[in-house]
Parts: structure tokens; sequence; C-alpha cells
């Protein structure tokens, strides 16, 4: 895979694109494969249909709303959930306070690694889903249908038809979180800031479309990985949609491993950027030895890392920095803004990347959606000799 090398990280070596291999397996298990496909593939496409046709159509928040989205997962063998919430003990989970799980008027930014991560969203908050884009603050509603078609980057079929095209139209229009948040106060927002699919490996850069949120809006961190890992999709396409499909009925069952952090703000985390570098300077001026910026950086980060850490273990790498030199260049140009980002601002977002790659367990990767547009073009062009090298 010498070819591709150059699409993982320099600094740990992660390849976050590159699509997970099913675990080993028996040929003789194939007839066994073969009938789970052919009975729950059926099964699957009708519950979808339902919701389609039916189920959508309710209020938010509805219990036939939730049976249906437990019914997709539940049907492909998703039937195992690790849960765990942050400064939560196990077993204790019914008596968490309010403000330590997502409610109404919060927001969740999430890992997006698979379709999986909208359905089981989808199951238990059954939130107002959003599309985050990697040079803007702005984001876009979307619907359910959506979502699940942009983790392969394909466009929902539902929006070029009809009435729901026109419908599309008129949704395109993007906004701030502030104001998607005010309009819905009795929903929860998911946003999905690395704003393209990985393979879990690593968290990509991110979006800073989170710090369009209000300041004192409570964002909670939420990190989803599977076992088997291979249900993940970092490469877009219809091929890979169906090469998904299969994967998911053919499993006989799959785990969701669900890690919720403690819920930050955006006044916290600029709070908690200025703070370290203040204490930095104050101690460097007691000691008469004079601090570089890089140097005064690396030590705020490491301040900031070990704030509200919670019960889960750390590693070393949970405070893997992205080179001082990157910054999220905006390519849209208007009254407030919306590309640039400061240093105040960037420490917000390498808190929140620090937050998911702990709950995680993996690093912090310097790749994001550029990135990923070159990887999928040269595996487009030379993806099965790289295969067959592999």
């Amino acid at each position: 895979m010498e070819k591709y090398g150059q699409y993982r990280d320099k600094g740990s070596g992660i390849a976050p694109f590159f699509p997970i291999a099913p675990p080993p397996s028996s040929p003789l298990l194939l007839p066994w494969q073969l009938f789970l496909a052919f009975i729950r593939i059926p099964i699957l496409t009708f519950a979808w249909l339902v919701w389609l046709c039916a189920i959508r159509f309710l209020p938010a928040g509805s219990l036939l709303r939730k049976a249906n989205q437990w019914c997709l997962l539940g049907i492909p063998g998703v039937w195992w959930i690790d849960l765990q919430v942050d400064n939560v003990r196990r077993g204790s989970l019914s008596q968490t306070p309010r403000g330590r799980l997502p409610y109404p008027g919060t927001i969740i930014a999430s890992s997006y690694t698979s379709p999986l991560d909208v359905l089981y969203l989808a199951a238990i908050f059954d939130p107002i889903f959003t599309q985050s884009y990697r040079n803007s603050r702005l984001v876009r509603p979307i619907t359910q249908e959506t979502a699940l078609a942009n983790c392969f980057s394909i466009t929902n079929p539902l929006e070029l038809v009809g009435a729901a095209a026109a419908a599309t139209a008129a949704g395109q229009k993007t906004l701030p979180l502030a104001d998607l948040v005010k309009q819905n106060p009795t929903r929860i927002i998911v946003l999905f800031p690395e704003s393209t699919t990985s393979n879990g490996r690593g968290i990509l850069k991110l979006s800073p479309s989170l710090l369009s949120a209000a300041q004192d809006t409570k964002v909670f961190p939420v990190s989803l990985r599977y076992t088997p890992a291979d249900v993940v999709t970092p490469i877009p396409g219809w091929f890979e949609a169906l090469r998904f499909i299969w994967r998911l009925n053919s499993g006989q069952t799959h785990c969701i491993r669900v890690r919720i952090g403690k819920a930050t703000t955006i006044a916290r985390g600029l709070s908690l950027s200025a703070s370290p570098s203040t204490t930095t300077t104050n101690s460097s001026a007691l000691s008469g030895v004079s601090s570089s910026p890089s140097q005064a950086r690396s030590r705020a980060t490491a301040d900031r890392a070990s704030v509200g850490r919670g019960s889960f273990e750390s590693n070393f790498f949970d405070t893997l920095q992205a080179s001082p030199a990157q910054k999220v260049a905006g390519d849209i140009s208007d009254d407030e803004g919306n590309g640039a980002v400061t240093e105040a601002e960037r420490r917000v977002l390498d808190a929140v990347a620090e937050d998911l790659a702990r709950l995680g367990r993996v690093k912090r990767v310097d790749l994001g959606v550029e990135e990923k547009a070159r990887f999928v073009e040269a595996w487009g062009k030379g993806g099965k000799a790289g295969k067959g090298r592999k």
C-alpha cells in the first residue's frame, strides 16, 4: 500500500480513509451468511419502507418512530450496546442526573464512521441532523435519509423526486447552530464535525461549524465504535453502499460501543484556552525564562487535556496535536467572517477533538476533507492494484 502512503497521518502513520477488511471467516460459513442476508434484507427493506411511507411523518419523539429505528438496528443483528457516560459508574445509568446526558436544546458532536451512527442516534434521541462543511461555520439541517446518504457521499434519491425536490431546494439554506437551536428548543441537534466519514481509526480535522453555537449551549461529545469494525464506510459510492448492506446483514451480530463525554460549552472552552496561557506567562516571568509561543501552546494543551478527563483511561496519544500551521481556511467570506478561526477558537475545536479521541481510544490525525477527496480519486484510479498488494 505504499502507493497511498501520502494519505497516512505523518505523525502517527494512521490511514483513516482505508476500508477495513472483514474478520477472517471460514468458507464453510458462506451458506450461513447467505441465509442470514436472504432473510434479513427483505425484512429490513419492509421496515425501511414503513419508515418512508408513514412513520417519518409522525411527531418527533413518538414511540412508533423510535420503535421503527430499533427495528432497523435489530434486524441486521445490532443487538449489543455497550454504553458508558463520563463520570458515571457502570450499573448506575438509570440514576444519572439530567445534565450528564444530551437533552433538548443541546448539541451532540458525534464521531462519523458509519450509517449506524445515524440510526443509533435517531433511535435514542430522535434529533435534528445537520451537515457541516470544512470551511464554514454554518450548517444545513438535513433529514435522516439524507444523513444516511451522506455517509456514502451520494445524493438522497428522495431529494430528486417531485415535491420533495422543491422542499429540498427550499431547505438548502445554511444557518448558524445558535439559530437552529433557538428555532427547535425541544429537539437535540446532531453535528458531525469531521464533515466526512473515516474508518474510525482516527479523529479527522474538525469543521469550524461547532463555533456557531451559542456560548452557553451545552455540547456533548459522543463516540461510536463497532465490533466487527468492517461496517464503517470511508469510501463513497453506491457500490460501497451495497457492500455495507451485505456486511451488515451477513454478520451474525454487531456490537456498538457508545461513549458519551462530559458536556462543555464554547464559553468554557474559551476560558480554559485563555487561562493556561496566562499562567504559563506568569510562571515564565517569575522564573526569568522566556517561553516561545509553541511551548506555551503545548503546555496549554496539556493542561486543558487534563481537565474533565472523567473515568475513562487515557494515554499519551490523547493529546496529539496538529501542526501549529494548521488552520481552517474559509472559502466563505461574509460580514461575520465564517471561515476565519482565531487561536482561542482553534483551542476550543482542539479540546472537542481531544475528547472524541479519548472517548474512542484513538488518535487525532492531521487529515481532513481535502485529503480524503484526493485519496478517493487515487483509490478510484488504482484501488484494485492497491488491494492486490495489500
